[in-house]
């Protein structure tokens, strides 16, 4: 499907950049500029391509798509969807639904080993210990040796295990939604869980937030990691049961990095801020000066194929 739209008398396309920023957009479309500002660039019922703003929230991320009558891809730039899902109800069959596959894996694989190698070598402690003119010395853990299970092995996760091959890790496990082999082995399905947590000193969760992950990570799934495991979130706080986890960080048994947290915002007050043994950043996995450029690429790149009547990449669903 092209660009020309029947009914529309103009063919837009909603961007979070100004088109002037980005290289190699096609001719025959007409830019508007929508990062979620309280004004509408233009009429919704006139865009034929909507690039969702960043990091804004699903309220903002929906706010346009009943009225967005003549569209035909809604394209996030990130790598969950979970945020728009709940507006694709609202528009007519057919619309493809893309992500952001290419965009933050970098970032997002350098954010999960910076949490792995933070939290195992103390780096948090040490912080405080400077703060307060204290020499911590002692010996830590290190990532050398240790056992890693991946928690969904998309293109994240498989960035993840790129970055966790100069560490000597004792052995990497993969878990996704399908079962498959790889160069560097098998992929395990969520089902083979309970034989593979026991062995994992470091689990890490890439996985996209959807009915079958919701809670994943519960009483149970925590129950089954050895005393003294790392859990490393940089997926979606909802894949992670909050109160569950709270139980086994109060308890002393197992440690925790996060980029991600339900709820989210974490909210002043929280226990899990000052939960022990747990670092938080404040889901910055994708947020870095890696973000734009390859953002923009994309765009660019879909764009050029949707002009010329080429599918688009990066389809993870389409309205019916």
């Amino acid at each position: 499907m092209t660009a020309t739209t029947a009914g529309a008398t103009t063919a837009d396309v909603w961007l979070p950049f100004e088109a002037d920023e980005i290289d190699g957009l096609p001719e025959g479309l007409n830019y508007l500029f929508w990062d979620g500002g309280p004004e509408f660039p233009g009429d919704p019922a006139h865009c034929v391509y909507y690039v969702v703003p960043y990091m804004k929230g699903s309220e903002i991320a929906v706010r346009p798509m009943g009225d967005m009558s003549a569209v035909q891809v809604v394209q996030t730039l990130s790598a969950g969807i979970d945020h728009v899902e709940p507006g694709l109800g609202l528009l007519h069959p057919g619309v493809r639904l893309c992500n952001a596959k290419g965009v933050h894996e970098a970032s997002t694989a350098e954010l999960a080993l910076a949490l792995i190698l933070a939290s195992l070598r103390g780096l948090p402690g040490f912080v405080h210990g400077q703060d307060n003119e204290e020499w911590r010395s002692g010996f830590y853990p290190a990532l050398a040796d240790k056992s890693v299970l991946i928690v969904g092995y998309g293109s994240i996760g498989s960035a993840i295990e790129d970055r966790l091959a100069a560490f000597e890790c004792a052995r990497v496990a993969r878990v996704a939604r399908s079962a498959r082999t790889t160069e560097r082995g098998p992929v395990h399905t969520l089902d083979d869980l309970p034989a593979l947590l026991p062995e994992a000193d470091v689990v890490v969760l890439s996985t996209p937030l959807n009915a079958s992950t919701q809670g994943l990570v519960g009483a149970e799934f925590l129950a089954a990691m050895p005393d003294g495991a790392l859990l490393v979130n940089v997926a979606r706080g909802g894949v992670v049961d909050t109160k569950a986890l709270l139980a086994e960080l109060e308890s002393g048994r197992l440690r925790a990095a996060l980029d991600v947290t339900d709820p989210e915002p974490l909210p002043s007050g929280h226990p899990l801020w000052h939960a022990p043994n747990v670092l938080i950043t404040p889901h910055v996995g994708g947020s870095t000066s890696a973000f734009e450029p390859r953002a923009k690429r994309l765009i660019a790149s879909q764009l050029t194929r949707f002009v010329a009547g080429e599918p688009v990449v990066n389809v993870v669903s389409t309205t019916g």
